[in-house]
């Protein structure tokens, strides 16, 4: 799915290295950005619709949260299960349920994740998802468009209309989300049509048309 090549790399040594390194650097502002869009989330905020109309604020919290499983469970073990059993995430050492504190489970989780990816290091190259190989970079680069863009999602629900993608960030997940989607017969189920965009605009809206979001959402 994904090209194995860092900037300027190749396949093999430094290459390889580089672009996981790179795509682990995507993730960390990928999920950096979402903490920050969901730190206002409390249990009262649940029932708000969110941008992902299956979804409310609540399911979508959840689903982040599984996500978040998923990638730590594929670096920290090397393979993610097609049907897992986890365990609910505490938002503390109380054990608090994570829907009491969404966003103090979220922090918990990411915490998780990130410290997982900077242990593994350049040396986690195959993760089994589902029986299938799948590369680290592939993984780290798939989960940081779903964080960025879910991030997105979260400040919609809950009015943060001055949190955008950061551009820098929105700009280098672009052409991930085009490999993501590389037809438009690709996008069932995961994604709606592409919405329509004035040309020239911020890449932010940009990668968020590209996966089906209208970024004018909640305006």
């Amino acid at each position: 799915m994904f090209r194995e090549e860092g900037q300027g790399g190749t396949r093999d040594g430094g290459g390889t290295r580089d672009s996981t390194a790179h795509a682990a650097e995507l993730l960390r502002h990928a999920v950096g950005y979402a903490l920050g869009t969901a730190q206002c989330v409390t249990p009262a905020l649940l029932h708000l619709p969110t941008p992902c109309t299956e979804w409310d604020l609540g399911g979508l919290m959840a689903h982040v949260d599984d996500s978040l499983a998923a990638l730590h469970e594929g670096i920290a073990e090397g393979s993610v299960a097609l049907y897992p059993e986890r365990a609910p995430e505490c938002a503390d050492g109380t054990g608090q349920a994570a829907d009491a504190d969404p966003a103090a489970a979220f922090r918990l989780r990411a915490a998780r994740l990130l410290g997982a990816w900077t242990a593994a290091g350049p040396g986690r190259r195959l993760i089994v998802v589902a029986d299938a190989p799948l590369t680290a970079t592939a993984l780290a680069l798939t989960g940081a468009v779903e964080m960025a863009v879910h991030g997105w999602d979260i400040a919609r629900a809950t009015g943060g209309a001055d949190r955008a993608i950061p551009a820098p960030l929105a700009a280098r997940l672009l052409p991930v989300a085009r490999q993501l989607v590389p037809h438009e017969g690709a996008r069932h189920p995961l994604f709606a049509p592409e919405v329509p965009i004035a040309p020239g605009a911020p890449p932010g809206d940009r990668l968020l048309a590209l996966l089906g979001r209208d970024p004018a959402y909640g305006w």
